[in-house]
């Protein structure tokens, strides 16, 4: 185990290094292939009608004279051992982990990230353990009455939730739920846990809901899928020829040997969501970790940016540890692999 957490260790790491090097390619390298000069970059960020000393000042502080490797080695020693930034007339020490400072607004990206991050942290693990909850539930029971009522109700439902974009289903929400019945008056907003825990709830139950009837869908469909192949193998039937009850044969050996897609595309899911559910903030208008995605993106704020996906990228290799280690929770054969 300890090996394994190491060889874990690494791999997250590498893996950072790697979406870094890409991402700062994106934004600086690419640029200067195109036959964007130094001046041009540095003039995105002057403001309308900029001088020739304020372009060649932002420059200079930005560093983009310098070599790509130059600048991605003063990233990287930012965020290992901090950072000094030349704001002009002073110098500012930036403490490890250093992701700099936004290219449009001079305030520290980490400071932002998590101010940011409660929102999206609400809104993704809320809902995830709703789809979880009932797409398994939803599964299990249409596996267990194939080709009832029920199962063709719910795999039409689920086609439908899968179909149907957040954009669209958020909308239809907040028309009916929350402008049609008066439910959300005001509209959605997002509260505080620590100021109101039952208002945080009460607005957030709208894009649970909402975000969790895409999920719910497909994880129903392949649960469904997976839980009719599992219940014909060979020791499900030794288990009811031993005398089990049926109760243990579904939910201890049946549900359990169909876990392991659902885990792994649950982590993949969880840690892509962390990293900013972006069409549901939109549509609901949270200023999370998406919400600030798209305005940096869309503004050029490298520093932001980066430190966006660095942090979506963490979000997901922790997601893919706790998988790993939940394999061998659910399924014997990994621990004795």
């Amino acid at each position: 185990m300890f090996t394994f957490l190491i060889r874990r260790m690494i791999s997250a790491v590498v893996m950072l290094l790697i979406v870094s090097m890409v991402t700062f390619g994106i934004f600086f390298l690419l640029p200067k292939m195109a036959g964007q000069t130094p001046d041009q970059q540095a003039a995105a960020y002057a403001g309308k009608a900029p001088t020739k000393e304020a372009i060649a000042d932002i420059k200079e502080r930005l560093g983009l004279d310098d070599p790509i490797a130059v600048q991605y080695g003063r990233f990287v020693k930012g965020v290992v051992a901090g950072r000094e930034f030349n704001n002009g007339p002073s110098v500012t020490h930036c403490p490890a982990p250093c992701l700099g400072y936004s290219f449009r607004n001079s305030e520290p990206v980490l400071p932002t990230l998590l101010d940011r991050a409660p929102v999206t942290i609400s809104l993704a693990v809320g809902a995830s353990v709703i789809w979880l909850v009932l797409g398994v539930g939803i599964g299990v029971l249409s596996a267990l009455r194939r080709g009832s009522v029920f199962d063709r109700v719910a795999m039409m439902t689920a086609l439908a939730g899968v179909s149907l974009p957040i954009y669209f289903t958020g909308l239809v929400s907040l028309a009916v739920f929350a402008y049609g019945l008066k439910l959300w008056p005001d509209g959605v907003a997002y509260r505080p846990f620590l100021e109101n825990p039952v208002d945080w709830a009460y607005n957030l139950i709208l894009p649970w809901v909402t975000l969790a009837f895409l999920y719910a869908a497909l994880y129903a469909r392949l649960t469904r899928a997976g839980m009719l192949e599992t219940l014909n193998e060979d020791f499900i039937r030794t288990a009811r020829a031993k005398g089990l009850p049926e109760k243990t044969v579904i939910v201890k050996h049946a549900l359990r040997a169909s876990l392991t897609p659902i885990l792994t595309i649950f982590g993949l899911d969880l840690g892509l969501l962390l990293g900013g559910a972006v069409l549901t903030e939109s549509t609901f208008g949270f200023a999370g970790l998406g919400a600030l995605s798209i305005d940096s993106i869309e503004s050029g704020d490298l520093p932001m940016v980066m430190g966006v996906v660095l942090l979506a990228t963490i979000f997901i290799v922790v997601a893919s540890f706790v998988v790993d280690v939940l394999y061998a929770v659910v399924d014997p054969r990994v621990r004795m692999g």
